[in-house]
């Protein structure tokens, strides 16, 4: 399985720090974001990685490199200006191949998500070699967190695994997502496009599944939360 890291976005709510450094590089811990999820995919055995960016990208490749002191293989999809997720999806989609794929936000902070798990969320078969006619279904499957406090409403609700639209309770979308190449055919690469509309799209077919992830996750989008992170341990 191969894995993109979105890093294209320009960050202006994080600025005056992304004037001058994109924010996947801001330092969490000692380390930067991107850094973070690098290390959880080569740990799973998820070591071909291709990451977009677009503002100030050249730091992001010469941080990074092609990988190798992390012990994955990164090829990069740059962008002139930014295309938004889907549209970042399409332009890389030669890099990426026909198999399932997982997709993260580089701006998400999650030390402990075990990537070992999406190796297994779109498989055509179960553990018994059987058909497994709900993931031929999905045509992604999302990692949903609890609400945050800067979105309150969340954004999909998740019925026995199926992701909806609507419901009593929404979750937010963490960022994290695993999808089939197929899913972006109605965009052009090079297009600008979102990923939300494609994702309510597919849910209101029933094609979208997902679960709920527990474990420690911030939407590093502002100075603020960064600085919580970045506070000391009492």
């Amino acid at each position: 399985m191969k894995a993109m890291i979105f890093a294209a976005g320009r960050g202006e709510r994080m600025r005056p720090l992304t004037d001058t450094c994109p924010k996947p590089l801001l330092t969490v811990r000692g380390r930067p974001l991107i850094e973070w999820h690098i290390l959880n995919l080569v740990k799973a055995g998820i070591t071909e990685i291709v990451i977009n960016h677009a503002h100030l990208g050249h730091m992001i490749e010469d941080k990074l490199q092609e990988g190798t002191q992390f012990g994955a293989h990164i090829v990069y999809s740059p962008e002139g200006s930014a295309l938004e997720t889907a549209g970042g999806i399409a332009k890389a989609r030669h890099l990426l191949g026909e198999a399932p794929f997982v997709a993260i936000a580089g701006d998400v902070f999650c030390p402990y998500f075990d990537y070992t798990q999406v190796k297994d969320a779109l498989q055509d078969e179960d553990v018994w070699g059987k058909p497994h006619p709900e993931h031929q279904r999905d045509m992604a499957w999302l990692y949903l967190v609890k609400n945050p406090a800067h979105n309150p409403k969340g954004d999909f609700a998740l019925h026995n695994f199926s992701i909806a639209n609507t419901g009593e309770l929404l979750h937010t979308f963490s960022g994290i997502g695993v999808y089939r190449p197929a899913m972006f055919d109605s965009v052009q690469a090079g297009d600008s496009a979102k990923l939300a509309p494609l994702l309510r799209e597919f849910a209101d077919q029933g094609k979208i599944g997902g679960e709920l992830y527990r474990g420690d996750w911030t939407d590093v989008g502002t100075v603020e939360r960064l600085n919580q992170l970045n506070a000391p341990i009492r």
